[in-house]
Order: C-alpha cells, then structure tokens, then sequence
C-alpha cells in the first residue's frame, strides 16, 4: 500500500493537469471549455499511445535491478529513451497536420474553430511528455516511486499558475485568454521532461547507472524486445483511450451542451481511475520484483493485495460519485443543462467504477509477469468490437444520446475487467499448478 501512495499522486497529479485546464477554461464559457476538451480528445489519442511505448521499461529495469547489472541498466534505458523520444518525434509531425480534421468531425463550429489554434499549440507538448515516463518508469523499476510525484506536482502547481497568470495576464505575463491554458500545460510539461531527465542522471539516488551510459550501445536485443513488448503495451493504452475520445466526438454531435458535460463527468472519472491506475503502477513493481525472483508465494500475495486494494479504493469512489454526482459538476461549470447532464453520467461512473479499477490492475499484474500481447487483444475486442458499436446503437438509432455512449463504455470495462482476471488466474495456475485466486 505505501509504495502506492506516490504512485497514485504521480497519476492523479498527471490528470490534474487537464481538470485544471476545464476549470479555468469553464470559468471563460462553454465554447471555449468545449474546445478545450475537443482539442484534449484528439491529442489524447496519440499521446497515451507514446505512453504505452515506456511501461515496458519498468520491468525489465525492475529485472535488471534485482540482479545489480548497472550495465544492463544503462542499455535499457538508453534504448528506451531513443525509442520514446522517435515514437513522439512521429506522433508530433502525425499531429502536426491533424488539427483540420477537426472540421469534419460533426462538432458546433465555433468549438472547431477555437479548438484548432489550441490544439495546434498543444501538440508540441508530446515530446517532453515522453522525457517524463521514460524517467518515471525508469525510476519505478528502482522502486523509486517519489521522484515522479515530486515533478508530477510540482509541475501541476506550475500550471495552476500559469494558468491563471497567461488567461488573465497577471504577474507581468501577455494575457492570452482561452490560449493561455493550452501555453500553460506546455510549459509545465516540459518543466517536468526536461527536469525529470536532467535529474535521473544526477541525483546519487538513481544515476548509479550513468557512468556506464556513454559505453551502452543501442542494440538490437534491447532495442527490438522493448519496441515490440511496447508496441503491445501502447496499442493496449491506445484502443481504450481512443474509445472514450471517440465516445467524446459523438457527444459533441449532440451539442457542446453535451460534449463539455461528457468532457466534465470523464475527467472525474479518470481522476478517480487514477488511483486505482497508482496501485496497478504498484503491482507491476511488486509483481516484478517476485516473478524475476521466481518467488510464487510472495506473487500471489501481491496479486490478491492489489486487486482487494483496487476494490476498496473504487468501491469508496462509486459510493462517493452517487452522493455528490449533482454537487461535483458545479466545480466547472454554472451552466444549469451542463450540470444536469454531468450529474447524470456520474451515475454511469459510479456504475463501472468497481471494473475500471480492477481492470487496470489487471494490466499492472500482467505487465510486471510480462505479459503484454493478450491484454492489447482483450482492449481491441472491449473497445472497439464492443464498445464502439454499442455506443453508436445506443446513442443514435435507439436515441439515448450520450448516455447510451456512457452505458455502452460501461459494459465494455466489465467485459475487459472479467476477461484479464482470467487470464492471470490461467497463467499463474499455468506456472504454479496450485494458486488459487
């Protein structure tokens, strides 16, 4: 539990970052609070698939700690960093050209056309996004969980400022207006990249491997194996944040109304998710550190703690989203339909809180047993063969509207959640041939 607490402040920290940006943005109007979330929607797609290509680092340092090999060390990590470093280098120049698709996705027009300057702006953040998780997984294979939440916070307090210093033109700072939160979260990403890095290579803490970067080679054992298993891990990431933005576009069809409510009540959401997403973080240490131990007993106790960590901590969640779903939309909007509508699907939040929780849990258990490939298939199958479909049934032909979108990713999350418990429960019977779970 202790070694989860960072972690979980490392990932709530990481979505503050853009519940920050709703609020101010929500305090301007809802067009601009829509554009915001709009430009968020697209970005985000790309940006979780960048962040995927890192977590495979963390078991594989994890390994390579547990047996004192500095040099493996050093060529991990100098691999990884070029190959996350590339990844958004490409995802950078996809996005690049990417903002006049807004045009053609069926949303208000005056959201499109704030949306596209932001998002344009907002994109150049992706490369100092992929310096943090690089050092964040890194450090977590050290089991070093509160690095990454000093800069995590310290970054988010950095955006809080800058938010209100570059919208309002305070402290001797332009006033940018709606532009000054997409400028603020550049800035204090790249704080976080660029200082993360310059860090992990000179604080005695965790450098020990740095003396022998300059001799580490980019190889292609090291090269090939983190690119493959992070491709599956990114593609995981990728086909389920793709289906809530998705989600977010055929909300917009709808109205703006409805896309900022869609955008408030998962931003909510994922700051809930977020916890159980720090113990997920926790069990891939944990769950590591025993399997390159060949340590059964301990694995297994580690497995069962996360997963009735996860349930206790969403469970409080779901209780806490049915009393205060009318109360927690009034943080970010006044607008009395925007309320109404968020109220609503925080109900649907606290329906699939108990799933998400476990669910990404399961994925932490599975990436620390490196087992990479059946969680990215389970996600495909979720998100996009169930999920998706449902969603457009639900919401257009059956006329449910964003609800139906909201009862749709419900289900797919208990599908997922169902389907990975399994699978740990077969592989680890697989290795044991006694633990029950």
């Amino acid at each position: 539990m202790f070694l989860s607490i960072p972690l979980v402040m490392t990932q709530i920290g990481h979505i503050i970052t853009g519940m920050v940006d709703n609020i101010f943005l929500g305090k301007l109007g809802k067009t601009e609070q829509a554009a915001g979330i709009l430009s968020n929607n697209l970005f985000v797609i790309l940006l979780v698939f960048s962040i995927g290509m890192s977590y495979v680092l963390t078991p594989a340092i994890t390994d390579a700690h547990v047996n004192g090999n500095e040099k493996e060390k050093a060529s991990l990590f100098k691999n990884s960093l070029l190959i996350n470093i590339l990844v958004a280098v490409l995802i950078f120049v996809a996005l690049f050209f990417s903002s006049p698709l807004l045009n053609f996705m069926q949303q208000p027009q005056d959201v499109v056309s704030l949306a596209i300057p932001f998002f344009d702006v907002l994109i150049f953040s992706i490369i100092p996004v992929a310096l943090f998780f690089v050092c964040k997984q890194y450090t977590e294979g050290l089991s070093n969980t509160k690095a990454a939440m000093y800069f995590s916070v310290g970054g988010n307090v950095l955006n809080i400022i800058l938010n209100y210093s570059l919208i309002y033109g305070k402290f001797g700072l332009p006033e940018l207006g709606y532009m000054g939160s997409c400028w603020a979260t550049f800035i204090s990403r790249v704080f976080m990249g660029v200082g993360f890095l310059i860090f992990v290579f000179n604080n005695k803490t965790v450098n020990s491997f740095a003396i022998y970067y300059k001799e580490a080679k980019i190889n292609a054992l090291h090269f090939l194996g983190l690119f493959k298993d992070g491709l599956a891990s990114a593609l995981q990431f990728t086909f389920e944040v793709t289906a809530f933005a998705i989600a977010g576009l055929m909300a917009g069809v709808f109205g703006k109304e409805q896309l900022d409510a869609h955008g408030i009540a998962l931003n909510l959401a994922a700051f809930t998710y977020m916890f159980a997403s720090g113990i997920g973080s926790a069990s891939t240490i944990r769950v590591g550190n025993y399997y390159a131990q060949d340590d059964l007993h301990n694995l297994k106790l580690a497995i069962k703690t996360s997963y009735k960590l996860a349930i206790y901590v969403m469970g409080t969640m779901t209780v806490l989203y049915m009393l205060f779903n009318t109360l927690l939309p009034q943080i970010f909007s006044a607008d009395t339909e925007i309320i109404l509508i968020t109220s609503r699907l925080l109900l649907f939040a606290a329906l699939f809180q108990l799933f998400d929780g476990t669910q990404v849990v399961a994925v932490g258990v599975l990436r620390g047993i490196e087992d990479y490939k059946f969680s990215s298939y389970v996600a495909f199958i979720g998100y996009w063969i169930i999920a998706l479909p449902l969603a457009y049934l639900f919401a257009f032909p059956m006329g449910y509207k964003v609800y139906g979108v909201w009862f749709a990713l419900s289900l797919s999350l208990a599908f997922v959640s169902i389907v990975l418990y399994f699978r740990i429960r077969f592989l680890m019977r697989k290795k044991s041939g006694f633990l029950e779970m």
